[in-house]
């Protein structure tokens, strides 16, 4: 880290040099007895012990001295604090934590290059709805636009990017302004808030009371929204509910599961958020979204009625705004979003609520059940279950498969397995096979953002450590933030990480045949032993070329997780031109 420039502490009592000259005193009503005044903390101290009393039980750090009061404030703190060794991997930790929780994931990094790398996971929970708070280290307050060391334009680089840029200006706010980052991140359309910390303003004492949370309105479904719900479904044949999003509960989710169950009616499930109705579920009838299975791509223009909950009807979805847009077909859409962000298509009605007051308004409307309800939702069961059916476990002669990974693997899951994965033709095997059995056992990011593997895996990993969790990486997508299994050894975490080396960038591979065939560029790679750097980092790590040899690699990579309690990767070099939906899109 390249070292910053020392500051002096600016008095309360001295009027900074800039223009705004805030008042840096608390209100004098509060200071007039000395006797009765609370021991002063300070803002850098409150910060964190504000964030402890809203919950907050870890934090993604990449230090910097533009924030030490705040590190020195987590020393003694109840906050696990998780030093990790890219603001880019720091931010998708704190992103993946928040897919987890009701509670913003929280992520610290320093000025200038550290806010310029963490902006990725910013982008990645703006564009999947994910409550997350950024908080960022700045210059001194005094130095302000006077070109400072690493000074940059905070509200100018992140207000397109998160619901809210703040900047501690005045320490007597520190509690309150931690209140109303959560607050931002959890209310309406969750997503990323951006908190910047003057690195004076950090060390001014101030009175320590923490600022209450702030209650988050979740909306709920009246009773003229749930009439004319009732209506569109009784005189629907094929009815069709789509879930999405981060703003559910597990509760919320099985309340879903059983009123959908009850009333044969069929689910998908949003790109990259299966689990909310459970894999193996009679209403689950697949994801909507790219490299979706053939059965579902056509679910939408077939469907005489859509419920979305939780998400929209957005590019993914509709195939790049072709897909569902005449504008008499019937589309409910269930988001506290009123400015409905992101939509795409007819919207018959909007219902002004988060997923589990919707759901508990759904759970009191009971319906008759039709028989057509019943066909409509077996037919395209029974598409699902053929689609997601394992291949046979014996492994075939010759080079290693995802095919026989996967067979081989999703019999050795426990029954809440958790998945996370990045960006790459890699996914799809998860997408396709992987049992997603509860909310929320498929955390993925959505903006197609690479690099997400590894550290969403540390994340999930540190948060529910009970769990298996599964990682699957593409060879590029790995080295993007791969050297995170250091913070994985570092602090305990133990995912089960699969490599599948193909030795390009496939994805983007498969584009370049599709427009310019025969003429390869820009997407070859040459890798190096990932095994070896697993364990280097302090891991298991294993090289799988043939595919005979699939099943022993996996137990011995889950014998070193369960009984040496480390992670463990599978290096599974694969052939280059292999992908997982050619025969089913």
């Amino acid at each position: 880290m390249t070292k910053e420039p020392q500051s002096t502490l600016i008095p309360t009592d001295v009027p900074h040099e800039t223009g705004q000259s805030p008042e840096h005193k608390l209100p004098r009503s509060r200071h007039d007895s000395i006797s009765s005044a609370p021991a002063m903390k300070s803002a850098g101290h409150v910060i964190v012990d504000s964030l402890a009393a809203h919950g907050v039980q870890r934090t993604y750090v990449v230090p910097g001295e533009s924030f030490l009061d705040v590190l020195d404030g987590l020393h003694n703190s109840q906050i696990e604090t998780i030093v990790c060794r890219h603001e880019g991997g720091a931010a998708y930790m704190a992103e993946a934590e928040g897919k987890m929780n009701q509670l913003p994931g929280v992520a610290m990094v320093t000025r200038g290059p550290g806010a310029a790398n963490a902006h990725v996971g910013l982008h990645t929970a703006w564009q999947d709805s994910t409550p997350m708070i950024l908080f960022v280290g700045l210059i001194p307050f005094a130095h302000r636009d006077r070109e400072a060391f690493q000074e940059f334009d905070i509200k100018a680089w992140f207000d397109t990017g998160a619901k809210r840029v703040m900047v501690l200006d005045h320490p007597e706010r520190a509690s309150e302004i931690v209140a109303e980052a959560i607050f931002a991140a959890m209310s309406g359309r969750p997503g990323p808030v951006v908190v910047g910390l003057p690195e004076d303003i950090l060390r001014q004492p101030v009175d320590p009371a923490i600022h209450p949370a702030i209650p988050v309105a979740t909306g709920g479904m009246g009773s003229d929204d749930a009439e004319a719900l009732k209506a569109a479904l009784a005189s629907s044949n094929k009815p069709l509910f789509v879930t999405g999003g981060n703003d559910w509960t597990p509760s919320a989710a099985e309340q879903l599961t059983d009123w959908l169950e009850r009333h044969h009616i069929p689910a998908a499930a949003e790109w990259r958020t299966q689990g909310t109705v459970p894999f193996d579920s009679p209403s689950y009838v697949g994801p909507i979204g790219y490299g979706r299975p053939r059965p579902t791509y056509d679910l939408l223009e077939e469907t005489d009625l859509l419920v979305f909950v939780g998400t929209v009807p957005g590019d993914v979805i509709t195939d790049g705004f072709v897909c569902r847009q005449d504008w008499t077909k019937k589309n409910f859409l269930v988001t506290v979003d009123p400015s409905l962000r992101g939509r795409s298509g007819p919207v018959s009605r909007q219902i002004l609520a988060k997923p589990g007051a919707f759901v508990r308004s759904l759970a009191g409307i009971e319906l008759e059940v039709k028989e057509e309800w019943k066909a409509w939702t077996g037919r395209m069961r029974a598409e699902q279950e053929s689609f997601a059916a394992l291949p046979a476990p014996t492994p075939a002669d010759g080079p290693a498969r995802m095919d026989t990974l996967m067979a081989n693997l999703v019999p050795r899951l426990t029954a809440d397995a958790l998945v996370t994965f990045g960006a790459g033709e890699h996914t799809n095997w998860a997408h396709r096979y992987f049992p997603t059995r509860r909310y929320a056992s498929m955390i993925s990011a959505r903006n197609g953002s690479m690099g997400y593997s590894i550290p969403s895996a540390v994340a999930a990993s540190l948060a529910e450590p009970r769990r298996r969790v599964v990682t699957i990486a593409g060879d590029g997508e790995f080295l993007m933030n791969g050297q995170e299994l250091a913070t994985a050894a570092q602090y305990g975490a133990t995912p089960l990480v699969i490599v599948m080396d193909n030795r390009e960038y496939g994805t983007i591979r498969t584009h370049q045949e599709r427009h310019y065939p025969r003429r390869v560029s820009g997407t070859q790679l040459k890798n190096p032993d990932f095994a070896m750097m697993a364990t280097a980092f302090g891991g298991f790590g294993i090289t799988v070329t043939q595919d005979k040899d699939v099943p022993a690699a996996l137990d011995a990579a889950l014998a070193a997780i369960d009984n040496d309690h480390v992670f463990a990767l599978i290096h599974l070099v694969v052939e280059q031109r292999v992908m997982a939906y050619q025969a089913s899109v």
